[in-house]
């Protein structure tokens, strides 16, 4: 009985944790000729950003001088800009990863490989 319950936990965290980081994106694929007006747009916006502006002056970079180069690129570079970009980690991670360590030593204790939790009971 015991051990079964074990094998589903685990089971299921196995999968729980193969589902984690795969993002999913909906929405229209745009022609490609509007892709790199999309993805100029989107160096502009990024720009425009009060943190961008202020780390760019921080550096002695005028924002203007590079809304102008941006501006100036062809559609290639900036479509591999945008790539690098949209590879950067982001801030928001961090709840995704404190909720997995919690689940993990939530399962963990419930097991009774730990005890962490308080409100746990231990399956042993």
């Amino acid at each position: 009985m015991i051990r079964s319950f074990k094998r589903l936990v685990s089971s299921l965290l196995i999968v729980c944790l193969a589902g984690l980081g795969l993002p999913a994106h909906a929405g229209m694929l745009p022609t490609q000729a509007g892709a790199a007006d999309n993805e100029r747009g989107q160096m502009l916006s990024i720009l425009d950003r009060q943190e961008v502006r202020a780390g760019l002056e921080a550096r002695g970079v005028s924002p203007a001088d590079v809304k102008a180069r941006v501006a100036a690129m062809s559609d290639d570079e900036v479509a591999q800009l945008a790539g690098q970009i949209e590879k950067l980690p982001a801030g928001g991670d961090v709840l995704g990863i404190l909720l997995t360590v919690f689940i993990v030593l939530l399962i963990t204790d419930i097991l009774g490989f730990t005890k962490i939790f308080p409100f746990t009971r231990s399956v042993r």
